[in-house]
């Protein structure tokens, strides 16, 4: 048997050419390296980075019984190879958005990011919305900074202490939200917790995840669920659900950039039976292949759904 309600958005992959500087971003967002993976063999290496200090919300727990991960891929040469670079998926073809961290004083912790060199895609002054900011990373991803703080309160602070910060979601943009939400729901057991209407715009996000259920009334009067970790952020723009094939880029054919999102499970060989009975697209099976220990489905709009053992319920055969 396996129990939904167990399952834990664990990460996000993304490539990255440097991975000195990609660990090194993320770790002055207050992120801790939770495990590192060496394959010479195969001429790659995964870092896993997390939210580990003391007030973090899954402090020292085993790498797979944990959300809010960003797993970087770092395939041997590209640091050296001028031509490379990854695709964040914003620019054409589009389809991945952005990772999202939320903090305690959002002016100080966009200050504290520009003073320390790091450049901005939109900053808090910027636009419309003063509430938001999104930060790239050495790659160019986008990387959202909300706040968990009322942000007309926090105008004048000056300290921010990133070990208080939550890696909130991952937004991917899909097709048809009514497909999505259904597949996300009825295959994963996620639930929606939050909808975001941006009708002028054109567009409405949509927040699944697992755990309990986001207050409906926000503490800073924009995000009721900033401090949470492992949210799925979906995102709608109006029509695409009557375009022809496939609208988005699943960041895994070329240009590569954006690999694939994970979930952890609480039996594997009994979640993947659950699985083959929902009629799961597989891109990859336990069987297929030398990983036994790791399975990868397709969603609706053709992105990688990883899927690994939680350590903490099961011993997984292997190592992975």
């Amino acid at each position: 048997m396996t129990d939904t309600s167990k399952y834990k958005f664990n990460h996000t992959m993304l490539r990255v050419k440097d991975p000195q500087a990609s660990v090194k971003f993320y770790k002055h967002l207050g992120m801790s390296l939770v495990n590192k993976f060496e394959f010479p063999d195969n001429k790659f290496d995964l870092y896993f980075l997390a939210y580990d200090s003391p007030k973090s919300v899954s402090k020292d727990n085993h790498w797979t019984d944990r959300e809010g991960i960003i797993e970087l891929t770092h395939n041997y040469g590209t640091e050296n190879d001028p031509n490379y670079k990854p695709h964040n998926g914003n620019k054409e073809p589009q389809g991945f958005g952005h990772v999202c961290v939320s903090v305690d004083n959002i002016q100080a912790a966009c200050k504290r990011l520009s003073d320390a060199g790091y450049r901005f895609q939109k900053k808090l002054e910027d636009g419309r919305m003063h509430h938001i900011a999104f930060a790239l990373d050495p790659d160019d991803y986008w990387v959202e900074i909300i706040a968990m703080n009322p942000v007309d309160k926090t105008e004048n602070v000056t300290e921010t202490d990133p070990s208080t910060y939550r890696m909130n979601h991952t937004m991917m943009r899909v097709k048809d939200k009514d497909v999505s939400i259904k597949y996300y729901e009825d295959v994963f057991g996620m639930k929606l917790k939050r909808t975001s209407e941006n009708k002028d715009a054109g567009f409405t996000l949509y927040f699944l995840g697992y755990g309990p259920a986001s207050p409906q009334e926000s503490a800073n009067g924009v995000n009721p669920s900033a401090d949470r970790e492992g949210l799925l952020e979906l995102t709608w723009n109006y029509g695409t659900e009557e375009k022809e094939g496939k609208v988005y880029h699943d960041g895994n054919s070329e240009p590569q950039g954006f690999g694939h999102i994970c979930v952890s499970v609480d039996d594997l060989d009994a979640a993947c039976k659950r699985f083959e009975e929902k009629g799961v697209n597989w891109k990859k099976r336990l069987t297929d292949g030398r990983m036994k220990n790791v399975a990868f489905i397709l969603d609706p709009d053709g992105y990688w759904i990883e899927v690994i053992q939680n350590e903490k319920y099961k011993s997984a055969p292997g190592k992975y």
